[in-house]
């Protein structure tokens, strides 16, 4: 690790082999806390090469647990985090939107690490059980249309990185990496990013597959679409730029979407939106983010069809009803 840390001091970087191997030789235990967090500080602090993200994505889908789930096309809908904007639960809150539409969502989540409150532990403190049995899973996806897939279980590789991440509290390149490793390797992605390079970083390992994508950034630097301002999605299609008023919405101000500072405050909210009790602010975010997913399984249809799906799915109660199916059992 010495040489790796002086090779990034002189501003070098790394072929997508040498990448690779570096996160397989942390992920095993190779190189002591202190390095890992040099490591991952001096990542923080320079920009990223698509090979050297390419090697870490490919390290680590290959050393976690994979999820095949024959017969589902799933949509995954995940932000990297490290916004640094403390949003309530959005993407979370829009995968259960989205599976009361009647799409088959796997959510890839995790606890939170730069902000207070991340999907896994919203979701486990209000009664959902963690679990990498595929037999429950798959069973989640058939009477649900969704199941969580809690990050730290299906990349056990990791632990060793977790508390070194928990201890450091802000984003690191692991947030990057978190979307495009979901073990269930999902056919659609939407997925939000904190940065515009970041976004075309991703639309460009995207380009190597075969999914249908939606890269969701916010010019004013959230990793979903906020409705505080103007946002980007790169798809499948091509680069695309929206005005929050083109879709028949004003601004929001930043306050109307804030999250709890606690754990039980953010599943209060989550749990006043689920239940059709949010303001329009609210609901109008969270369907949004919603709308995208939908158009990006179904690129055909306006962003007012996939919308009206979206709504009729929180209003109805489909997707309370999607919810209490897989935290209720």
């Amino acid at each position: 690790m010495k040489e790796i840390l002086a090779h990034l001091f002189e501003y070098k970087t790394f072929t997508k082999e040498e990448a690779y191997n570096i996160l397989t030789n942390m992920a095993t235990g190779k190189y002591d806390a202190h390095q890992i967090a040099a490591f991952m500080t001096i990542y923080g602090m320079r920009s990223i090469r698509v090979e050297e993200l390419s090697g870490f994505r490919d390290a680590m889908y290959d050393l976690c647990l994979k999820m095949e789930f024959p017969g589902y096309d799933l949509i995954d809908l995940c932000g990297t985090g490290g916004d640094g904007k403390n949003t309530f639960n959005i993407s979370t809150l829009a995968s259960f939107v989205v599976a009361g539409a009647g799409y088959h969502v796997a959510k890839h989540g995790n606890v939170g690490v730069s902000s207070g409150c991340g999907s896994s532990n919203v979701m486990e403190y209000l009664g959902y059980t963690f679990t990498n049995d595929k037999s429950i899973l798959n069973s989640q996806l058939d009477e649900a249309n969704i199941c969580f897939l809690h990050a730290p279980l299906f990349h056990p590789a990791m632990k060793t990185v977790a508390p070194i991440r928990r201890a450091l509290g802000v984003k690191t390149f692991f947030n990057m990496l978190g979307p495009l490793t979901n073990p269930a390797s999902p056919k659609y992605q939407a997925v939000g990013v904190f940065s515009l390079e970041l976004a075309r970083l991703y639309n460009y390992l995207y380009q190597q597959t075969e999914k249908q994508y939606s890269i969701i950034h916010a010019l004013d630097g959230y990793d979903e679409i906020s409705l505080t301002g103007d946002f980007k999605i790169i798809s499948n299609a091509g680069e695309n730029a929206y005005e929050v008023t083109q879709l028949g919405f004003e601004p929001l101000a930043a306050n109307r979407i804030k999250g709890g500072d606690t754990v039980e405050e953010a599943a209060k909210i989550f749990t006043t939106i689920i239940q059709g009790q949010g303001d329009d602010a609210q609901n109008n975010v969270v369907l949004t983010n919603a709308a995208f997913a939908i158009k990006t399984i179904h690129p055909e249809k306006s962003f007012a069809d996939c919308f009206y799906e979206a709504e009729e799915s929180l209003l109805r109660g489909n997707a309370l009803r999607s919810f209490k199916k897989i935290t209720q059992n």
